[in-house]
């Protein structure tokens, strides 16, 4: 099934999750949307992945909202807290990625702001209700021709971005009766109002998935780094510390020796996980987003952390993935932002490897 029957070659997306909205300070590199979004189509870039912040919407859209930051140590999002207004924000730079031909990929990771509202959410209809004050908002401003697909929410069902669904499995496990009852009805939901418009949770697809069992997502975003094989981070004593920098203390003294000490073993597991999603697409009948990838999943501009190896690793994703021709979209790595200044000025090879995803074939 081809959910992206308007898309004529796969696209180069960037995740700009919910950066674009809280770093906003002078410096943080999304003050100024005109620029931000030149460079990225300077870079080759047609596609973007944003939080719509589905939940402060249908609690108020209007209303200055104070989020309280996930972490300190990533250079996603505020470090610090801070305040957002989604509307009349998102319609603004929906706009203008439209003005680019930028599409752009809804999804949201249920930032917490300091009542907490996320956790009002009661099930599955009410999870695709607040989505529906979404998209009803873009529609009423025409704006929807320039939206490429919703993901009802990052990485389901995970607590720390769901922490409102009570899980029986906690962790990555979508398969529990109640995980498919929850997103079954909220994709009905929306499909109920938006039937042609593609929908997904983005979440990990398996060896194991059988066609029948997600048939009802349009497309599968799975998030695949070589990091998640062979016990990477285990093995340098990381473990996604949020507001402790022992974590990156470790990542700088133990991460590029331990890739560097056996890169075609590292590679392998890379271009495993590659063809196995690959595959599932396949028996699935599914095209593949995949909007965070392919090296290394926490990294940033720090002393003695050098982005070559990482851009070494994320080019052999994007030619692994590409040689596939099952991704409809796929991301150069999950740092393609202003943010990330050290990946960010190399301006040549982001355009190579967009010009790579921009020139495989579609899924059919």
């Amino acid at each position: 099934m081809n959910a992206f029957k308007n898309v004529s070659s796969p696209l180069a997306i960037t995740m700009w999750d919910f950066s674009w909205l809280e770093r906003c300070w002078p410096g943080a590199g999304y003050e100024d949307w005109d620029l931000a979004l030149d460079e990225l189509s300077e870079r080759g870039y047609n596609a973007v992945r944003i939080d719509a912040y589905p939940h402060l919407v249908a609690a108020d859209r209007h209303k200055s909202w104070e989020i309280l930051p996930e972490w300190n140590t990533q250079d996603w999002g505020s470090p610090a807290r801070c305040r957002v207004q989604v509307f009349p924000a998102l319609n603004e730079f929906i706009s203008k990625c439209g003005d680019r031909g930028i599409r752009v990929g809804l999804s949201t990771w249920f930032r917490q702001d300091i009542h907490n509202v996320r956790l009002n959410i009661a099930d599955g209809g009410a999870h695709g209700m607040i989505w529906l004050e979404v998209l009803n908002e873009i529609a009423q401003a025409g704006l929807m021709e320039h939206v490429l697909y919703v993901d009802l929410c990052n990485e389901w069902p995970l607590p720390c971005w769901a922490p409102f669904f009570k899980n029986s499995n906690p962790g990555k496990d979508w398969r529990t009766a109640e995980s498919m009852s929850w997103m079954k009805t909220a994709v009905q939901t929306v499909r109920a109002q938006y039937p042609e418009l593609p929908l997904t949770f983005s979440l990990w697809p398996d060896q194991q998935t059988s066609a029948e069992e997600l048939a009802f997502l349009d497309f599968f975003d799975p998030h695949l780094w070589m990091v998640d094989h062979a016990s990477f981070y285990p093995r340098i004593g990381y473990h996604f510390q949020r507001f402790d920098p022992v974590g990156y203390e470790n990542v700088v003294r133990h991460a590029e020796p331990l890739y560097r000490s056996n890169p075609d073993f590292w590679h392998e597991q890379l271009r495993q996980s590659i063809q196995w999603n690959a595959e599932v697409s396949r028996r699935a009948s599914r095209p593949l987003i995949t909007t965070e990838c392919w090296s290394i999943i926490d990294y940033k501009d720090w002393p003695l952390l050098d982005w070559g190896w990482v851009k070494d690793v994320c080019a052999l994703g994007v030619e692994s993935a590409a040689a596939t021709g099952r991704w409809a979209a796929m991301a150069t790595s999950n740092f393609c932002g202003p943010q990330f200044r050290g990946m960010w000025r190399d301006v040549g090879w982001h355009q190579t490897l967009t010009r790579r995803i921009r020139s495989a074939a579609m899924p059919d």
